[in-house]
C-alpha cells in the first residue's frame, strides 16, 4: 500500500465543510464535483444535481481528505458516531493550537489540548459538522514563559 486517504460522507453540506477545512488547513480544494457534473450517471434528479459527488482537499502532499454528500439512491444514509476520528499530527505547538482551536470552534471540545500523561501534546474535539478530530504533537509541548505565567 502506498497511500491512505480519509473519506467522509456528509448529509448534504460537503461543500460547506470542505470550504471550512480549506481555511483550517491552509490548502486549496483540488476537486469539487457535483452529481450534475457526472455525465456518466443517467437521469440524475434535479434535486441532487448541485450536491457533491466527490470532494478532495490535500492536507499534505500525500494525505488527502475526501468526501461526498450522501443522497438517497446513491449510497447509504449518513450516521455519525464516535467510532472514527481523524488524527492530525502538527509540526509545532502553535500549529497544533491553531488547528485545534479552528476545528473546535462551533463544535465540542471533548479533551482540551494539553501535555497528556503518555507524553504527547494531545486534544480531541468534534467540529461543527460532527466529525471527530485528534490533534497532537509526538512529544510534550514546550510551554512558553507567557503561557506559564498565564496558567
Amino acid at each position: 500500500m502506498q497511500l491512505a486517504h480519509i473519506y467522509l460522507n456528509f448529509p448534504g453540506n460537503t461543500a460547506e465543510a470542505f470550504r471550512y477545512y480549506e481555511g483550517v488547513f491552509g490548502t486549496r480544494i483540488a476537486m469539487l464535483t457535483t452529481f450534475g457534473d457526472a455525465t456518466f450517471l443517467p437521469n440524475v434528479p434535479d434535486a441532487i444535481k448541485g450536491k457533491i459527488m466527490h470532494a478532495q482537499l490535500p492536507l499534505t502532499e500525500t494525505v488527502h481528505l475526501m468526501g461526498s454528500d450522501a443522497v438517497p439512491g446513491f449510497g447509504p444514509p449518513v450516521q455519525f458516531g464516535d467510532h472514527v476520528h481523524i488524527s492530525v499530527v502538527a509540526s509545532d505547538k502553535s500549529e497544533a493550537d491553531r488547528v485545534f482551536a479552528a476545528l473546535g470552534e462551533g463544535g465540542q471540545v471533548t479533551m482540551p489540548i494539553a501535555n497528556a500523561p503518555w507524553g504527547a501534546y494531545f486534544g480531541m474535539c468534534k467540529d461543527r459538522f460532527g466529525v471527530g478530530w485528534m490533534v497532537s504533537l509526538p512529544g510534550p509541548a514546550q510551554v512558553s514563559q507567557s503561557e506559564a505565567t498565564a496558567a
